[in-house]
């Protein structure tokens, strides 16, 4: 008997992965492949386009050979912000620019001249001005410096969709691409935002397709239930949405530590937007209320800092044991200093402070992780505000770090406080959404692992 499977491609900025599922979510086959970056017109670095595709049919060959997984369904997650851009015949028109390509100064002046300021904007999408991370400027530049191009685009897909369109041949958007930090979407009014159809990019944007149903689509003679695929941030909420119901906070953790809570629908006001929030779309076509912090960076930065200052090896860090103790004495010591100001500093104080205060690598990194535990709670409390949380779920890097998951419990006392893992999130999430059209058994309550922090643990020991 052949093992029923969903095939997800999971595309990063780096890996670019294809997993199968079985119908208790375990990976039963796993690939990985890199492609060397390419560089668009103006030699800024992008992904490899061609590559992507071509990877995309090898792969599913490749696992069509092998006699023992039957493939029911096919779905994609990948990063957001970016756009591929397709003529009549959906040949791609340009490459695939790099969300960080810098933007022009002077089209940025001129669009906030003409449809609002960036703060007028950014409340109404949900978006705060990031240039070319914001997708809609990425087509608003191409229409007004590259009009000859733009005149011969048929339809613009964010990556997602060009992957399922890869499959399917069919043109879609999809609300977790297009809700997240695009300045697209009028988050009030639940429509694109007026500047989409006075600068006539309405009609390059396909009819939206819920991201939780299937199209069918062939693929060498056979007939699979493919996704429109998803956004990954969005995907990595989705095993945690139908696994608890109670409402939570996804503090998920990584270079950027993303609090994420589906459970506020408040708009977002113009102090939460200056302090790096904003809002996601979710598979189920809500909003979710997300903070933002730089905290993972700062982390291996100051790390290194404390290594090379007590000539120790930074990896002592990772497996570093919390000393509850040690943690109270440095709370007491540091209580005088200044606390919460209305804008969020992007580091913490650590940055500043003298390493030879500290009697040794221990010390100094149980406060490198308390000052940024100041900075994370700050950030997540601006997304729980106006909503009843019970319980935060952290999952990524951060997780694993016993210091920093004792630390939060103890900012958050009347929150349970919880390490989740589990593999692979956001390929996890896009088999999940489309669950209902592949899989014959019930979800599985098992896909997500947690371990509870206490607040309440002895102050000694």
């Amino acid at each position: 008997m052949l093992i029923p499977v969903i095939a997800v491609f999971d595309v990063g900025k780096t890996n670019k992965k294809l997993f199968l599922f079985d119908e208790q979510y375990h990976i039963v086959y796993e690939k990985s492949a890199r492609f060397l970056e390419t560089k668009d017109e103006d030699g800024d670095s992008c992904e490899n386009l061609d590559s992507l595709r071509l990877s995309v049919f090898d792969s599913l060959n490749e696992v069509l050979k092998i006699n023992k997984y039957d493939i029911k369904a096919i779905n994609f997650s990948t990063y957001g912000a970016s756009f591929v851009y397709l003529d009549e015949e959906g040949k791609p028109l340009t490459p695939l620019y790099n969300y960080l390509k810098p933007y022009p100064k002077e089209l940025e002046e001129l669009f906030y001249k003409i449809h609002g300021s960036p703060q007028k904007i950014a409340q109404e999408t949900a978006s705060p001005a990031s240039g070319s991370l914001n997708s809609g400027m990425q087509l608003y530049r191409i229409k007004h410096q590259k009009p000859d191009i733009f005149k011969q685009i048929k339809y613009v897909l964010h990556l997602p969709q060009y992957m399922s369109n890869l499959i399917t041949g069919k043109y879609f958007t999809d609300m977790t691409s297009i809700g997240c930090h695009t300045q697209l979407w009028d988050f009030n009014k639940k429509d694109y935002h007026q500047w989409v159809y006075d600068e006539q990019l309405v009609e390059k944007l396909p009819k939206i397709f819920p991201a939780d149903d299937v199209i069918e689509a062939s693929f060498m003679g056979k007939t699979y239930k493919t996704g429109v695929g998803l956004h990954d941030s969005s995907a990595a909420l989705i095993p945690y949405l139908v696994n608890f119901k109670e409402p939570f906070v996804l503090l998920s953790t990584g270079t950027w530590c993303i609090s994420l809570n589906p459970f506020n629908e408040s708009p977002l006001t113009s102090q939460e937007l200056e302090n790096d929030c904003l809002a996601y779309i979710a598979y189920h076509g809500k909003p979710v209320k997300a903070s933002r912090l730089f905290a993972g960076f700062e982390l291996e930065q100051q790390s290194k800092r404390i290594a090379a200052h007590f000539k120790v090896d930074a990896l002592i860090f990772r497996t570093m044991p919390f000393d509850a103790q040690l943690a109270a004495q440095l709370k007491e010591r540091f209580k005088n200093e200044d606390q919460a100001s209305a804008i969020l500093p992007k580091q913490s104080k650590f940055g500043g402070r003298d390493l030879s205060s500290f009697a040794n690598e221990k010390e100094a990194y149980h406060q490198l992780v308390a000052d940024i535990i100041d900075l994370q709670s700050q950030s997540t409390a601006l997304i729980i505000k106006g909503s009843t949380i019970r319980k935060i779920f952290v999952d990524g890097g951060f997780s694993k770090n016993t210091i920093y998951m004792n630390l939060l419990a103890r900012a958050f006392p009347q929150i349970e406080v919880y390490a989740a893992s589990m593999a692979q999130a956001t390929a996890l999430g896009a088999a999940v959404a489309i669950h209902q059209h592949w899989n014959t058994k019930a979800l599985p309550n098992d896909i997500i692992e947690l371990k509870y922090y206490s607040v309440n643990q002895p102050v000694l020991g």
